[in-house]
């Protein structure tokens, strides 16, 4: 398994998993997602409410816990968008399993610290 990029300080400190303190983050660290942010918090709470559960909320915490934690980190940001690249322009399986078992890695490293 490759190690995932992270490359450097983080440009933020990990947030707790709220929806204000993920709304601050997402507001610094990639503003043009901010929309994107308070449409799906809005769409899970609606949810939510309609489905006497909190599964949607804790889905939204969840995705979006991990969005930052990709994209505080610069590098390891800019290398998903490469692999994403790769995978959606590759013509060969042995690249497609590359790149894909690559966003797995950088993936599962921002779900840990998105859990931590």
């Amino acid at each position: 398994m490759s190690e995932p990029v992270v490359g450097g300080t983080p440009l933020i400190p990990m947030p707790a998993l709220t929806p204000a303190a993920l709304r601050v983050a997402v507001a610094q660290i990639a503003p043009a997602h901010l929309p994107a942010f308070v449409e799906h918090l809005d769409r899970a709470a609606e949810q939510s409410a309609q489905q006497s559960t909190i599964a949607p909320l804790r889905a939204f915490l969840q995705w979006w816990g991990e969005f930052v934690a990709v994209q505080r980190h610069p590098a390891r940001a800019a290398r998903l968008r490469e692999l994403e690249a790769v995978a959606a322009e590759a013509d060969d399986r042995e690249a497609l399993d590359a790149a894909v078992a690559e966003i797995q890695d950088i993936l599962a490293a921002a779900r840990r610290e998105a859990a931590a």
